[in-house]
């Protein structure tokens, strides 16, 4: 009796499902919408704002017990601005200084100030020592993005493990939505899109080379990638498309691979990068059949006069995409833009940059690489509620009489950061994975150095 339930449920859901998907598929093959996502995403505003609502009353309530009533009247009439303040603060803590990769010590009055050496200075320099690695301004980068508010996907957050039976059901219903309902969809989707990918880079291989080559190449890219899409329920606002990249390089700021897809939703780009395995590798595979990437193997990466040879050499070519470069060189969270490598300013005169900034109430889009694998990453995405971000692309910007390529490249980096709402950091995403050099160490120490009085 159970199996005959079970199967007539199957038959009454598999044409809608089939229908539903089917049309999916067809919208986004062809680059419009129903506005369904954004409704979505308009209704998950609306419960988030009524959660943080319901999560501020539990705090007041909290607090209410054990402040004074003339404590509790002075936050009444302050509005709890200083919850909001705390939101909005991202420093921890007040330091006396701060250390930068190329200035080394930051402190207004540092280099005027000369003194005697004594030996409490010791323990001054203890106390800014703790101070810079309890708020450590680069650390914090290689970490999910903290958000002042809940919005129902974890209950690992201390303030948040019980707030009301209420905000509980609602976060049981929400798992449904996401684990029941939603990902099954994504999945069959993302199953579509690799048969799609596969299909499409085959059939193009085979064709000759040129214009119409090309262009078969730029329909089928923009139809895989917005399938793709689809199954992260992305919801992407492009600004400024006039200024969109039709050859040489496009840079932008590096949160996921998923930046891939988001760009490509708009634009057609050659990547360039190091050459994967699993899914990730097999999406660079088919693209690289279609037309002409750049994938490097490890041993390859080290000749960096190798790479911007094989660069150099594309760009030159204007039958050839421009080439899309995330000069970071790893993700960073979403709250900042850190070092950029001077390789493809040194190749190019002339940039293209593009600023991405994600929405996190929806999903976290940070890609940690060191505890996640590229398949992993896509099934945090896949089972977060959406996708949401925005996409700036800049004017062309070129690098100017005289300037370097670091020049060059810090300037870009500024007007990304400028644009997006980032933090801009002049230190190496490779601290990811590696030690400070020993010169960066003896900048700061130079410095201090300067300020003692010695006969």
């Amino acid at each position: 009796m159970g199996e005959q339930l079970l199967i007539a449920i199957c038959s009454l859901l598999f044409f809608p499902v089939v229908f539903v998907i089917t049309v999916v598929i067809v919208l986004a093959t062809s680059g419009t919408s129903f506005g369904i996502r954004e409704m979505y995403v308009g209704i998950l505003l609306k419960i988030f704002e009524a959660c943080k609502v319901k999560v501020q009353v539990k705090k007041r309530s909290d607090e209410d017990d054990s402040d004074s009533d003339e404590e509790n009247g002075e936050k009444k009439a302050n509005g709890y601005k200083q919850d909001e303040k705390l939101e909005n603060d991202d420093q921890i803590i007040e330091k006396d200084f701060t250390i930068s990769a190329t200035k080394g010590l930051e402190r207004p009055d540092w280099l005027h100030f000369k003194k005697e050496f004594e030996l409490s200075d010791i323990f001054y320099f203890s106390k800014c020592g703790m101070e810079a690695i309890i708020d450590d301004t680069v650390t914090k980068r290689f970490s999910a993005e903290e958000l002042p508010s809940w919005n129902l996907l974890t209950r690992t957050q201390k303030p948040h493990q019980f707030m009301s039976v209420r905000l509980t059901a609602l976060w049981c219903v929400g798992c449904f939505v996401r684990y029941v309902i939603l990902l099954p969809f994504r999945l069959v989707i993302v199953c579509i899109w690799i048969v799609w990918l596969v299909v499409s880079t085959a059939f193009i291989g085979y064709l000759k080379d040129g214009s119409f080559k090309l262009k078969v190449y730029k329909i089928a890219s923009l139809m895989c990638f917005r399938i793709l899409c689809r199954a992260f329920s992305g919801v992407i606002r492009y600004h400024n498309r006039e200024n969109m990249a039709k050859n040489g390089i496009c840079v932008a700021n590096h949160t996921s691979p998923v930046d891939v897809v988001i760009l490509s939703c708009d634009n057609t780009y050659a990547l360039i990068g190091q050459a994967h395995g699993g899914l990730l590798g097999l999406m660079q595979r088919s693209l690289g059949r279609a037309t002409s990437h750049i994938w490097f193997e490890r041993s390859e990466a080290k000749d960096r006069c190798l790479v911007a040879k094989r660069l150099k050499s594309h760009i030159e070519d204007e039958n050839k995409l421009p080439v899309l470069i995330f000069p970071e060189g790893t993700c960073i969270n979403n709250t900042s833009v850190m070092m950029f490598k001077k390789g493809s300013f040194e190749v190019a005169s002339t940039i293209y940059p593009v600023a991405i900034k994600y929405d996190p109430r929806f999903g976290d889009a940070f890609w940690n690489s060191a505890k996640h694998n590229w398949t992993q990453h896509l099934l945090q995405i896949m089972t977060s509620w959406a996708l949401v971000c925005d996409v700036w692309y800049l004017p062309p910007m070129t690098r100017m009489e005289g300037e370097d390529a670091v020049s060059f490249a810090n300037r870009v980096k500024s007007e990304i950061a400028r644009q997006g709402g980032l933090v801009d950091l002049d230190w190496d995403g490779g601290l990811k994975r590696s030690t400070v050099k020993e010169s960066m160490k003896e900048v700061p120490q130079e410095q201090y150095s300067k300020i003692l009085k010695v006969d």
